[in-house]
């Protein structure tokens, strides 16, 4: 109950940014120190940062936990994971960067042939390494401990060796004028890396990413070609893509 309870929080803050300790008690019909103990769990977990009287999602300088990422949003980065399949056809090569989403979209490319996959991101390997019909090349470079993710100049220098076909890329905020951000200096060089060596660029990201901060610039919604998301955050961003051409997939 405990469990169900946290991931109905994160629901309900990733659809209104903002939740308080009364409407919770209220909604749960439990005691103001339960609220107060899950709140706080939560914001242990880098996923929310309290306020008076309730909390919001998480901004500043220090991403969540990798396993607190994993289970936000989880539903909606399968569906998400399904409909980039879905872009990518057979005997194509791709690139599939560092993220939670993008190890969704691993797993739906489960029933693909021929591709050619290249990635610094170490689960995005294992998952992919029982496929007899894949091709998977790993990135040199630095593993991190915290989730995987391989970076470095060496990552950099091995992405460059590359024009694939499609890349998919993930960001930890989006903001409102349209700037994917990220909160690693040397895990944003190797996204633009990526960015530069792909043909198509897909961004892969739910709608929670709207509603979160984060202070290092990898590029701009104008340098993509596809989003897919659960949903967009307004009709003013949906119209920002539109100005730039980038086709839009909604999942919901």
């Amino acid at each position: 109950m405990v469990t169900e309870r946290l991931q109905a929080i994160l629901e309900l803050i990733r659809q209104t940014g903002y939740v308080s300790v009364d409407d919770l008690v209220e909604r749960f019909s439990v005691t103001p120190q339960t609220i107060r103990k899950d709140l706080n769990t939560l914001c242990d977990q880098r996923l929310l940062s309290r306020t008076h009287g309730g909390a919001r999602l998480a901004l500043g300088v220090q991403n969540m936990s990798y396993e607190a990422r994993r289970v936000l949003a989880a539903e909606q980065k399968l569906a998400i994971g399904k409909a980039v399949a879905d872009l990518i056809p057979d005997n194509a090569s791709l690139f599939i960067n560092i993220g939670t989403t993008n190890e969704a979209v691993a797993q739906a490319l489960a029933q693909h042939k021929q591709m050619m996959v290249m990635t610094n991101n170490i689960n995005v390997a294992s998952l992919m390494r029982p496929l007899t019909e894949a091709k998977i090349i790993i990135a040199s470079g630095t593993v991190r401990s915290s989730d995987g993710g391989i970076v470095g100049e060496s990552t950099i220098e091995f992405i460059k060796q590359f024009k694939v076909d499609f890349a998919v890329i993930g960001a930890s905020a989006i903001d409102p004028d349209g700037a994917l951000l990220d909160f690693d200096v040397h895990e944003v060089k190797v996204a633009q890396a990526i960015l530069s060596n792909a043909h198509h660029v897909i961004l892969a990201a739910d709608s929670s990413k709207h509603k979160r901060g984060a202070p290092v610039r990898i590029g701009h919604v104008e340098q993509i070609h596809t989003f897919v998301t659960d949903r967009l955050p307004n009709e003013d961003f949906r119209a920002l893509l539109d100005t730039h051409e980038v086709r839009i997939i909604e999942t919901h």
